[in-house]
């Protein structure tokens, strides 16, 4: 489907293009597939609106978008001779290291243009290159938003508005002679600012001070102030047309002078070839993998850790949502660590649907049904669970602690945490890692100059390399920073490089990743070693049935490469309240210890059980009862039950004003083990973890603009913009013996009912298509071109090939019907 003439349109190159290149550019911009565009025409009119433009410059890496800007310095059209020049310059004069660099420039130029053909934003050919007129307006110069090249305008627009009788002043200055009109003067001037050797000659007269004035615009940005009484090398300029007024105290270096000065560059420094990320370390893969995997067991531990924390039910949630600065203090002081990784801990919980709200009025944070189905999982498995989350994940837990737009705090699991980028720059990082040879860390100033490089801030702005959160950052250089510190706590990346299952995880998914971290995984131990301290050593990871039993038993005194519980009476009531006997903490222990069960532990045991339940805590409010009234006299006797007011009903029972809660942890508080007992007067058994959220599904990632569409839809849609353009342009045969009557092109046909329904008619019986003008029930007006199968009942059955279809369509609302020339068929 090519053209013979160069294309004069946007729309006429769309149309030139193959198939395969239109799926390629819906591909690459999927804002323009929203909805499907009727044809061509609407395909390149909405590649040319503002909003799309701005997305597809903004996915341009820094050599292509130099080739945008110095285009839309260039004139219009450019040959492509003349943007090479913009880039390699015409004075090649530092030696072999420009040499090189032109080189370079000339074999990377075809790309970066092929770059911008496929997003349309340049078209025509080789000889008549145009920048799509919306990307010029963004990126040419102009006093409101200055070019990224540092480049002014040209004489021609510096010098609009400015008296005749001035201009020829400027000539009589630089030597030339007198015109008589503003055009030729201005055409006069800008010629000799673009002659090498004549805007040589007059450089060499000028001031060694007005040299100056122009090293410091030349490069950017091109406007200076001047004062109503200016300088003599200012004046010498000015006079010359080397300086020409903005305002009466503004002054701009004309692009073509400003070009000679440049050498004819557009840009002070080309980026054809993306910078290398350099190494920063190089490590033993072995150690890496072995490393990454230790800290992935932490993470596992530590996402455990805040599940059980959370297990009865965690803290509320903030009015305006999201956890409070003392919740989240609270939490990183239970996991030992500093509240920013908290805070990730918290968030990669939430990402991966183990944490969510309860929906209840009183509405608080807790396990997920989710999460009890995760931790029967394996260890591997529940590892490339969280990591395959993390990496999908668009909230961003480094913003916790900043603030909005509007001044306000931003909290972990709150509102304001999305950032649609994350997920991208997460691939990319560990994409540069992966390029790197195993186990070699990476120098992060060299792999945030290639982020920087593949996807430039709009406008030039190169910010000053961060080593943190810090004001000066964008964006993506600060999630590529949270990145490797998040990848090492995850234990995707180990001693900073990156590890064989994280590689795995990213080239074949997570099954792969698994197989290559269960080795690396210890197995979990089903035995402690008791000590007669009253502490018990776990010399490993528990198997989890132990490990949940023993954080009820006993209290976890450090952790480390073996972690210590310590037994107090505290912890053995624990485990008596959750339904367990004393024989049956015998028995645990005696089952689960390689060394023999210390007397002083068993002793403990022993007289917490006695004494557990001997006091049993009912509801009146509430009411103590006992069978030893002497105990239930020392109780009344004891300051410390004063703030509970209670008095006596019985001589074994006591009455209480406080809820059966508060009245248990007072009693407990005074050195008692009372049992909380039902209406029936059965002993309560408290069990852990009993607060589940309803089922919940974990938050979706928002995400960068439109997703980008399937084959399939790819497909479907550019047979539908190609049907809808033969719809548009297709030639028409004219019925009519009056030539006025004839249909203007791209205006819906006009033709009786039974002019219509004769010739669809017609066309069902000969297999013919037919074009047709078509209003739907909403008022809205279509061209289509159909191949009526049936027609009967008032309808017209018909395949539509701008729909790619079989449609059905009322005959009332066919507003006429037009039959196809022969070279017009679709």
């Amino acid at each position: 489907m090519g053209t013979t003439t160069p294309p004069r349109t946007l729309a006429e190159a769309l149309r030139a293009r193959g198939d395969e290149s239109l799926a390629g550019l819906l591909r690459a911009r999927p804002d323009l597939l929203n909805p499907v565009p009727n044809d061509i025409t609407q395909l390149a009119t909405r590649a040319g609106t503002r909003a799309s433009v701005v997305r597809a410059l903004e996915h341009l890496d820094r050599f292509a978008l130099q080739t945008a800007e110095a285009l839309a310095v260039a004139p219009d059209p450019a040959p492509y001779d003349t943007l090479l020049s913009l880039l390699t310059g015409d004075g090649l004069d530092d030696g072999d290291q420009r040499d090189d660099a032109g080189a370079a420039i000339t074999a990377a130029l075809p790309g970066a243009l092929s770059t911008l053909r496929e997003q349309a934003l340049v078209w025509g050919e080789d000889d008549r290159l145009r920048l799509v007129r919306t990307a010029r307006e963004l990126l040419a110069p102009s006093p409101q938003h200055p070019s990224p090249t540092g480049l002014g305008p040209t004489v021609s627009e510096a010098t609009a508005g400015m008296s005749p009788g001035r201009l020829q002043e400027i000539l009589a200055a630089t030597g030339l002679p007198a015109t008589h009109d503003p055009v030729s003067a201005v055409a006069a001037l800008a010629a000799l600012f673009t002659d090498r050797t004549r805007m040589a000659e007059l450089l060499d007269t000028a001031p060694v001070e007005a040299l100056s004035v122009l090293d410091r615009l030349v490069w950017g940005p091109p406007y200076g102030e001047v004062t109503p009484n200016p300088t003599p090398p200012v004046k010498w300029l000015r006079d010359r047309g080397l300086l020409l007024p903005v305002s009466t105290r503004t002054v701009v270096l004309p692009r073509e002078a400003a070009l000679h000065l440049r050498a004819g560059r557009a840009h002070r420094v080309p980026e054809p070839v993306p910078p290398a990320v350099g190494a920063a370390a190089e490590r033993d893969p072995q150690a890496v993998d072995r490393a990454a995997a230790g800290q992935a067991f932490t993470a596992l531990s530590t996402v455990e850790e805040l599940l059980k924390l959370w297990n009865g039910g965690g803290p509320a949630i903030l009015r305006a949502g999201g956890l409070s600065v003392r919740e989240l203090k609270r939490a990183a002081n239970s996991l030992d660590v500093t509240e920013p990784i908290a805070a990730f801990w918290i968030e990669l919980a939430y990402g991966a649907g183990l944490l969510a709200t309860d929906g209840e009025p009183d509405e608080r944070y807790a396990p997920t049904p989710a999460s009890d189905e995760w931790l029967d999982l394996s260890a591997e498995d529940r590892w490339t669970h969280l990591a395959t989350a993390w990496l999908a994940a668009t909230r961003t837990p480094g913003l916790v602690g900043g603030q909005d737009a509007k001044g306000r705090a931003l909290s972990a699991l709150g509102p304001e945490l999305d950032r649609s980028a994350a997920p991208d720059v997460r691939r990319r990082v560990l994409a540069l890692f992966a390029e790197l040879p195993p186990g070699t860390a990476p120098d992060a100033e060299t792999l945030l100059r290639r982020l920087r490089w593949e996807r430039p801030l709009r406008g030039g702005a190169t910010p000053p390399a961060a080593t943190g959160p810090g004001e000066g950052a964008d964006l993506r250089s600060r999630l590529a920073l949270w990145t490797l510190n998040e990848a090492e706590l995850l234990g995707i990346t180990g001693r900073g490089a990156l590890s064989s299952q994280a590689r795995a995880l990213l080239v074949e998914g997570p099954d792969a990743a698994a197989a290559r971290l269960a080795p690396l995984i210890p197995e979990p131990l089903d035995h402690v070693l008791l000590q007669a301290d009253l502490t018990a050593v776990a010399p490993g990871p528990l198997e989890r049935p132990l490990a949940e039993t023993l954080s009820v038993l006993a209290d976890v005194e450090s952790k480390g490469g073996a972690t210590v519980y310590r037994f107090t009476p505290g912890s053995v009531r624990r485990a008596l309240d959750a339904g367990q006997a004393a024989a049956d903490l015998h028995a645990f222990l005696a089952a689960h210890s390689r060394t023999p069960v210390p007397q002083p532990l068993s002793y403990l045991i022993d007289d917490v059980a006695r004494r557990h339940g001997h006091l049993r805590i009912g509801s009146a409010s509430a009411y103590v009862r006992c069978d030893d009234e002497a105990v239930l006299n020392e109780i009344l006797a004891d300051r410390r039950s004063t703030g509970l007011r209670l008095r006596r009903l019985a001589p074994t029972v006591l009455a209480s004003q406080a809820d059966p809660g508060s009245l248990l942890e007072a009693l407990r508080d005074m050195g008692y083990a009372p049992a909380a007992e039902s209406a029936e007067g059965d002993v309560l058994i408290t069990r852990a973890g009993a607060r589940r959220t309803p089922p919940r599904t974990p938050p979706a990632p928002v995400p960068e603009g439109p997703p980008v569409p399937d084959d399939t839809l790819l497909g479907a849609a550019v047979r539908a913009i190609r049907a809808g353009d033969t719809a548009a342009t297709v030639i028409r045969k004219d019925t009519s013996e009056d030539p006025s009557s004839a249909t203007p092109a791209g205006s819906l046909p006009r033709t009786t009912p039974a002019e219509t329904l004769a010739t669809v008619q017609a066309a069902a019986m000969t297999g013919s298509a037919v074009w047709i003008g078509y209003v739907n029930a909403d008022g809205a007006a279509s061209q289509r071109v159909i191949a009526p199968v049936r027609v009967e009942g008032g309808f017209v059955t018909a395949y539509d090939h701008t729909a790619d279809e079989v449609r059905t369509y009322p005959l009332h609302r066919i507003t006429g019907v037009a039959e196809l020339a022969e070279d017009g068929k679709p």
